[in-house]
């Protein structure tokens, strides 16, 4: 047995320290910086194994917990301490909001890259025709065909993304197992995901490790559950952003304006790849190779090929072109972007509400909500964590308490908050958790707020993890929950229609008019 107990402590120095070293470790790591296809499994899933086993053997503060987990430092400043839990607080409600797991590229995707192969053709044939020296063409040129050449469906949950969700359910399970000690009952715990395959189908793989062990089907003890979707066209909860005709507007709009700021990076990274493979490369070119080298890392774990042709500073001016695009269309670059999202903050609100009225009104077990589980999209996620005014320096939050326009992340080498890979990678999400704490003198209940399963400091709420709820719905909530979401989205379009439909029925009544005065005329000159 002491030799079992000690193999568990080396094993637990062993990972300690290699996290540590990749904490200070200055090589660059090109996964770390994939925007939004960036993954949030693979390392971090071994990391939390290590975690469980050596909490037993160890006494760690619940900070050097986290960083064992692999990405914490990434998500906050080194300055930002997590709360700690009252140990007479308890959890008696959960709200999740997650993006769907690793998914396939999507058909437009597909086409791009099967465009990119006939294209390295023409550049090749080029070279040749002017004889120019092979010694600087990656070899991988040659020959090269999309991976996914002749698939005929895109964008659907992979076999990684199952695990991304797949795991997450089970952590989220160990970590409150006050919440989730109840039989199944879609009343109890409620799972929703949008119509899009890859969101249901995430939601499926979350609730297969979340309610694992709990059933009779299989070895693995599996059981039934449901999930529950509304129509794309209707669902204002998780895909406001398809209902917000305001919105389409505005995002087609600005698409222009966003490309024009990303082709001084790409031209100068076009430019460079010319100089050091001898190859004719268009603005074009490299954006296709750079959307290559991000699936290939994502995806396929290949960071030698397309990824191999830049050098970690051009990575990071490319991924902070997609930083930017997100921010502008998708962040805090319009209010509306996320003022739309009204609807999931009321759903997140009211469902703490009534997990406060069954705690107050003694409801007994089984007779109420504690977990409201939703899966959707990158479009659902950063709207989200925008009216909770995550990853915001100083005195932005205040500035988009007063709808005023914030500055565009700074430009690499500058250190900046906004970071697709952080902000919504594939399975990101954030957790509320409300807790009862009934000795508190101040406040009987707090909101627990984790994104990527990390406690994050809130800017409306004193830069804290852990928020008074009374303070959560009035500094944080209310200013956007004042805003109606028909008046944010639908207005100017209801207006525009309606003056068309006035104009249509002006239209016919003069032509019936008219009509009439012929008629009049024609019988005045027969007589």
């Amino acid at each position: 047995m002491t030799r079992f107990m000690l193999i568990l402590v080396y094993i637990c120095l062993a990972a300690a320290g290699t996290t540590t070293i990749s904490a200070a470790d200055e090589n660059f790591d090109v996964r770390h910086h994939l925007s939004t296809v960036s993954r949030i499994s693979g390392e971090q899933h071994r990391h939390w194994s290590v975690f469980l086993l050596c909490t037993c053997l160890t006494n760690l503060s619940l900070l050097n917990k986290l960083k064992k987990y692999g990405v914490v430092k990434d998500i906050t400043s080194n300055s930002f301490v997590p709360s700690k839990i009252p140990e007479h607080c308890t959890p008696i409600h959960l709200n999740l909001v997650a993006r769907h797991g690793t998914r396939a590229p999507t058909k437009k995707k597909m086409r791009e890259f099967d465009a990119l192969a006939s294209r390295l053709e023409v550049l090749l044939h080029e070279a040749k025709e002017l004889k120019q020296s092979s010694n600087k063409i990656p070899s991988w040129f040659w020959g090269w065909k999309s991976p996914w050449k002749g698939k005929l469906t895109g964008g659907e949950l992979i076999c990684e993304g199952e695990d991304d969700l797949y795991h997450l359910g089970i952590r989220i399970r160990d970590m409150f197992p006050e919440l989730f000690d109840e039989d199944y009952r879609p009343d109890i715990y409620p799972i929703k995901a949008t119509q899009v395959p890859r969101a249901s189908a995430s939601a499926v793989a979350f609730g297969m490790g979340l309610f694992s062990g709990k059933g009779n089907l299989g070895p693995g003890r599996h059981r039934a559950f449901a999930v529950i979707s509304e129509s794309r066209a209707s669902d204002r909860v998780l895909r406001f952003h398809d209902c917000c005709q305001n919105y389409k507007s505005f995002r087609r709009s600005q698409e222009p304006a966003v490309d024009k700021l990303k082709e001084p990076v790409l031209d100068e990274i076009s430019t460079a790849l010319v100089q050091r493979y001898g190859l004719n490369f268009t603005r074009k070119d490299t954006s296709s190779l750079w959307l290559l080298c991000k699936q290939e890392a994502s995806l396929l774990e290949i960071y030698d090929q397309a990824c191999g042709l830049f050098s970690p500073s051009e990575v990071a001016l490319l991924e902070w072109t997609d930083d930017l695009e997100i921010f502008i269309l998708k962040g805090y670059g319009n209010s509306l972007n996320y003022r739309m999202g009204v609807p999931l903050l009321q759903d997140v609100i009211e469902s703490m509400e009534q997990a406060i009225k069954a705690k107050e009104e003694g409801y007994v077990p089984g007779s109420y909500e504690k977990a409201r589980l939703r899966f959707a999209h990158a479009e659902t996620l950063l709207p989200f964590s925008c009216l909770l005014g995550l990853f915001l320096e100083g005195s932005e939050f205040d500035r988009i308490q007063r709808e005023e326009p914030l500055q565009l992340p700074p430009k690499p080498p500058q250190k900046r908050n906004w970071k697709g890979s952080i902000v919504a990678p594939f399975a990101g999400n954030n957790v509320l958790v409300l807790y009862s704490c009934p000795d508190n003198n101040s406040s009987k209940y707090f909101v627990h707020v984790q994104h990527n399963e990390h406690p994050v400091p809130m800017p409306g709420c004193k830069n804290s993890d852990l928020c008074p709820f009374d303070v959560f719905k009035q500094q944080i909530a209310a200013p956007h929950l004042k805003h109606d979401y028909n008046a944010l989205c639908n207005v100017n379009v209801e207006q525009s229609e309606n003056r068309q439909a006035s104009s249509r029925i002006s239209k016919l009544l003069s032509w019936l008019f008219n009509c009439k005065n012929v008629d009049a005329q024609a019988h005045h000159f027969e007589l």
